[in-house]
């Protein structure tokens, strides 16, 4: 250490337990380890492992304390336990949110899991621990996407000194030199970078994954998994982070709870055909509820009622299909108590302009005679007005958002009837589609109406919206209440916490089943490689594809710096979407995606 540097640690560690210190990231670092390494040297003067931490709160240390079991006779005593558990009485709060933990030896399960339960922002730690070490050697308890806190580590710092520390230790215990104590240091720390594919530890790269589902194959959090798995082959000290995500069509439930920070309920709905159903949503878990708005919050995905899964995909079916079971789920909602429902377009069997969500909610539909009109897209050509009075006074204060990145308006050459109708099952052989949509343009004006008897609009008509197509036109029925449109991958990426995790990383990996020109118009990779730039320009973002069309420079110009196909060997569609193919595939994918990184460094 330099003489600067050397004047810096005195000042910060000579001060007692309450020390602050400024300078580069990797020297203050530095400086916090040498104070944990203190600790280390005090629990070996007293026959103790040495092993020592501190807590460091706003550039200061508040808690320091070194390892105790056989002092104490207590399995819980550990140096960083002891630390986190003093930290705690001087800030007078369990939660450690804003600290960082020093320790001079990886943590184990235990201690791992107590950063977890205390919130700590970050570990820094020296020495790894190849027998116990739980955040990257054994386990990663640090990132687990099934826990409902993540934070940050940085691995290897004074890692030399620490690992001596423990070789002398043992050395005399068995009555080696010390000289010999630390040849033993020294090889074992040149064979933790003997590797030179693998980064030494104060340069281990940190990578976020962020892939939506392969859908009909693999859910996000599937598909990160084996990608992350390839990405630790290539660099096995790399910091993964996965955050599972959605678009808010299918896969936007499973993605949230894969976060932890939300509980499921179940319930019964209808699916596009009247049928009672089992189905579920979520709702915002009491510990979690401080980042998304309060704990009265809902997510309710169309696709897990009437999806287009449930559907034969007739022309018949189509016409027919019914958004009611929406309505059900939003109904269980606010009965529950929630004042925001997000729902999430998208994947849905129906192009029935809203119109059975809204009566689910008591809206009344009605056709020249006064009586209810049939459900579905056939139901539109008839309907000559719409009192949404009730649906109104159901909702109370309740606010609608709809989340999705489709743009498609209600109506017209790209609205819900000709762009999504086809996909729902309508066949233009044995369907005037040209009629259908003017169903939809007369239906829109009805909603038009009745919603400005309510408030002045933010729209001169619901019909040219853009978004308002979404899942067959329901998102026009949310705007007619009331509601607003947001875009899914942003709205996800916020729930998720992505930007927390992209701050600080230098390369993100996102994906989906099919990558064309359509990514760009808001599709999840896109979103994701457009908030990371945002974030830090100098980031790299890969995609992974199943598929692709041949010409992405649209999407590489919109921000993508490298899409991967992720098939290793020419194979058949149901091959490729097999389960043990599709997780060889991700994880010889993660493996190329991090390879390319290092190419690049």
């Amino acid at each position: 250490m330099d003489e600067l540097h050397a004047k810096e640690f005195e000042i910060a560690v000579g001060n007692g337990d309450a020390c602050a210190v400024n300078g580069d990231s990797g020297v203050v670092d530095e400086l916090f380890m040498r104070a944990a390494l203190e600790e280390a040297r005090a629990a070996a003067a007293k026959g103790e492992v040495p092993i020592g931490a501190v807590v460091v709160y706003e550039g200061r240390v508040i808690a320091r304390a070194h390892n105790r079991r056989e002092l104490d006779e207590d399995p819980s005593a550990h140096a960083e336990f002891i630390a986190m558990t003093e930290a705690a009485r001087v800030l007078g709060r369990w939660r450690l949110t804003g600290c960082a933990v020093y320790v001079t030896l990886e943590p184990c399960l235990m201690c791992a899991g107590l950063m977890v339960n205390a919130r700590v922002d970050r570990c820094v730690y020296g020495a790894a621990d190849p027998k116990g070490g739980a955040v990257g050697t054994l386990y990663r308890v640090h990132d687990d996407a099934r826990l409902n806190h993540a934070f940050e580590v940085t691995s290897g710092v004074l890692e030399r000194e620490c690992a001596g520390e423990l070789r002398a230790f043992f050395a005399r215990l068995r009555g080696k030199s010390a000289v010999e104590a630390e040849q033993d240091a020294v090889c074992v720390a040149t064979a933790c970078h003997a590797n030179p594919a693998e980064s030494t530890p104060m340069e281990a790269p940190r990578v976020v994954l962020a892939i939506d589902s392969f859908k009909g194959s693999v859910s996000s959090a599937q598909a990160e998994m084996w990608v992350r798995e390839g990405v630790l082959a290539a660099v096995p000290r790399a910091q993964v982070h996965a955050v599972p995500i959605a678009d808010g069509g299918e896969g936007t439930l499973d993605a949230l709870r894969e976060t932890g920070g939300f509980e499921e309920r179940e319930v019964r709905a209808r699916d596009p055909f009247g049928r009672g159903i089992g189905a579920r949503y979520l709702v915002v878990s009491e510990d979690e509820a401080a980042g998304v708005g309060g704990a009265n919050v809902a997510v309710v995905e169309s696709a897990q009622v009437i999806g287009l899964d449930r559907s034969p995909r007739t022309s018949d079916a189509a016409l027919a299909a019914s958004s009611a079971g929406v309505g059900d789920l939003v109904l269980d909602a606010i009965a529950r108590g929630a004042q925001t429902i997000y729902i999430g377009l998208g994947g849905t069997a129906t192009t029935d302009g809203g119109l059975g969500f809204l009566r689910a909610l008591g809206a009344h539909i009605t056709d020249g005679a006064g009586a209810e009109v049939a459900p579905g897209l056939a139901g539109l050509a008839h309907v000559a007005h719409v009192d949404l009075d009730p649906a109104f006074e159901r909702l109370g204060k309740t606010r609608l958002i709809a989340i999705s990145d489709v743009k498609n308006p209600l109506v017209g050459r790209r609205g819900a009837v000709k762009v999504f109708g086809l996909q729902k099952g309508l066949d233009p052989a044995c369907v005037d589609m040209e009629a259908c949509d003017g169903w939809m343009i007369q239906y829109g004006r009805m909603l038009d109406k009745a919603c400005r008897t309510y408030r002045s609009p933010l729209f001169r008509s619901l019909a040219g919206v853009l978004g308002a197509g979404a899942a067959g036109g329901l998102g026009a029925a949310v705007l007619a209440l009331g509601g607003v449109l947001e875009s899914g991958v942003d709205t996800m990426l916020d729930m998720v916490g992505f930007d927390e995790f992209a701050m600080h990383a230098d390369l993100v990996i996102t994906g989906e089943g099919f990558l064309d020109e359509q990514t760009v118009s808001g599709k999840a990779p896109m979103g994701v490689a457009r908030r990371a730039h945002r974030i830090n320009p100098r980031m790299r973002v890969v995609a992974l594809a199943g598929g692709r069309v041949d010409d992405l420079t649209a999407v590489y110009q919109a921000g993508i710096d490298l899409v991967l196909p992720i098939e290793r060997r020419p194979m058949s569609l149901d091959v490729a979407m097999r389960a043990d193919e599709t997780c060889a595939n991700l994880r010889t994918a993660g493996e190329t995606a991090m390879r390319a990184y290092l190419l690049g460094r």
